[in-house]
């Protein structure tokens, strides 16, 4: 019976010095991770979007749970971001930034996160496959896979990726285009 008390009795301060532990060390690097956060959404802003001069990451507009980065040049919007991703990934979860001009016209898109297979779906990352969604638009497209009958590439041995980014772009564009004024607010506009 001692030894059970003893037992339990280290194991409980091993746990506390450990919480404490990290408690400490998540406070004292906050700050850091924070910044290095910005520092990642920042280069994904400015790969996407159109040449800017603001600080795309604080003029933003939150409308259901989306929001929305828009790059200004000279005090005009030129340019607007936003994320969207899917479920529907071979491997689950793909996070796609896509970057419009005001039209609703890709300027460019950036895969921000995705555990496809390696060599096969995985090439959703490679400049070939983002290349072919710049200046597409909703209406402008069909928005599927040459395999469905749609204008995008699919990878061979690896379709499902493909379809996946594809329809989470297209969602984005249609929250984009539906939100498009109360996005862009009425505010100064460069067409």
């Amino acid at each position: 019976m001692k030894e059970i008390i003893r037992l339990t009795v280290v194991l409980t301060c091993v746990c506390m010095v450990a919480g404490f532990a990290l408690s400490y060390v998540n406070a004292a690097t906050k700050e850091a991770r924070a910044y290095q956060d910005r520092l990642e959404l920042l280069g994904a802003l400015n790969m996407v979007l159109p040449e800017h001069d603001n600080e795309a990451d604080k003029d933003t507009v939150d409308i259901s749970g989306i929001t929305y980065y828009l790059a200004k040049k000279d005090g005009n919007i030129n340019g607007v971001a936003f994320k969207t991703s899917t479920e529907k990934g071979y491997s689950g979860l793909i996070e796609v930034i896509v970057g419009v001009d005001i039209s609703g016209q890709i300027h460019a898109i950036g895969i921000l996160s995705q555990k496809e297979t390696p060599g096969l779906g995985s090439k959703i990352d490679e400049d070939w496959f983002k290349d072919q969604y710049k200046g597409k638009t909703l209406e402008g497209a069909n928005w599927a896979v040459k395999k469905d009958n749609g204008d995008f590439e699919q990878i061979s041995g690896a379709t499902i990726s493909p379809r996946a980014v594809t329809g989470a772009i297209k969602e984005g564009l249609t929250g984009y285009e539906q939100n498009k004024m109360q996005i862009l607010g009425g505010s100064d506009v460069v067409q």
